[in-house]
């Protein structure tokens, strides 16, 4: 089978210095920071293979995901998969277009079936827990991804499905700004699982995961705080004593990450934020560094209880004295396509979303004016009317 016919003609966001953007010059050396700008999808071959991922067990989302598939391949003759439980949603039957498409469709199962070099891009309909999943679905490599506004919050999917068939063909025809999405790679190490490969035993691998929000390590259902140990680069930095703590990338720092106190970063930084969870310390504020260390997060020895450690939201399972979980930026992101440009997007969500310094305007000095001029001749009409009056 070809390789995939996609190109993004950008270096990843892991990657400092790139072909384009501002120049910094000194004596010593000359470096290129890479501009967002630059990141534009551009197709080798026209892309044959879409993946349509909608929102389960959502209404509203049933005569979208129909109108689409149905023009995919009917208008653009493109070969579509989805999830093999989608042909087995009974809702889907009311439509009278669905049974023209149905026998058309491709479809694959999650473990089971693998999408490497099979999906040229992908479409996503619901909100911003589609697009989590399509991140799930593709450990390595990732096709660029379109994200229509159909769920609740929508702060990852900046697209309307009112014109999806010309925004689909800006796409299709290369018209289309990206957002490299950086993910992390997290890799669970089991005690357990050292034991076994000292004596000879590799059959147990270490569990591997790749994030686009966070990975989270917290204290379970114990009523003890926890107490993590922090390195970096294996130099121990700090250990953390509260409920846990939240490793994001830059996509969750407008996550779980600032509503424990973080600040929000565009998804175009390279960067990991660590951020405790209700610490017992007032001095322990969230912190950034930069998206090439390598993080080793393990419970104390001294700790009362275990920790719990969760992957964008799933996979949730108990980390023992002696285990550790090591996260560091994958080499593999995820390329989002933009409705505008990386910027325009970015602040769009952070207004609509999360409602962004919104507050009444202040009066100008003008309008001050005014009143201050109303106020006094009200009070002296007053003092008129009652002199003559007396």
């Amino acid at each position: 089978m070809n390789r995939r016919t996609r190109s993004l003609n950008a270096p990843s966001p892991v990657q400092h210095f790139g072909p384009c953007g501002r120049i910094m010059k000194n004596s010593a050396m000359v470096m290129t920071i890479q501009d967002p700008a630059s990141q534009r999808l551009t197709w080798y071959k026209p892309p044959l293979t879409v993946l349509v991922i909608k929102k389960v067990r959502d209404a509203t989302v049933y005569s979208p995901f129909v109108k689409l598939v149905q023009w995919l391949i009917q208008e653009k003759r493109m070969v579509v998969f989805v999830e093999a439980a989608v042909m087995d949603d009974p809702h889907l039957e009311q439509f009278s277009e669905f049974p023209s498409v149905k026998d058309r469709l491709m479809t694959f199962r999650l473990g089971k079936d693998d999408l490497t070099d099979k999906i040229d891009f992908i479409v996503c309909l619901g909100g911003d827990g589609t697009l989590l999943y399509a991140s799930q679905l593709f450990q390595q490599s990732v096709p660029p991804v379109m994200a229509f506004h159909l769920g609740s919050l929508g702060f990852l999917t900046p697209f309307l499905f009112d014109n999806f068939q010309e925004q689909v063909n800006n796409v299709l025809e290369g018209h289309a700004a990206l957002t490299l999405r950086s993910r992390l790679r997290c890799i669970v190490m089991k005690q357990s699982d050292s034991v076994a490969e000292s004596e000879g035993n590799k059959q147990n691998k270490p569990s591997s995961f790749l994030v686009l929000n966070e990975v989270v390590i917290d204290r379970g259902p114990s009523p003890y705080l926890s107490n993590i140990d922090l390195f970096l680069d294996g130099k121990h930095i700090t250990s953390v004593q509260g409920d846990g703590l939240i490793v994001s990338t830059p996509t969750g720092s407008t996550a779980y990450a600032v509503a424990a106190g973080a600040s929000m970063i565009h998804p175009s930084v390279p960067a990991i934020m660590v951020t405790p969870i209700c610490p017992h310390s007032l001095s322990f504020r969230p912190i950034v560094v930069p998206a090439g260390v390598e993080l080793k997060i393990s419970v104390s020895p001294e700790s009362r209880n275990t920790s719990w450690v969760s992957f964008d939201g799933r996979c949730r399972q108990e980390l023992l004295h002696g285990d550790s979980l090591r996260v560091t930026t994958s080499i593999y992101p995820v390329p989002s396509i933009c409705a505008q440009d990386q910027i325009s997007d970015w602040f769009d969500s952070l207004a609509e979303c999360l409602h962004w310094n919104v507050r009444k305007r202040q009066k100008h000095m003008d309008e001050l004016e005014d009143l201050t001029r109303s106020s006094s001749n009200d009070t002296l009409d007053s003092i008129g009317r009652e002199s003559i009056s007396k």
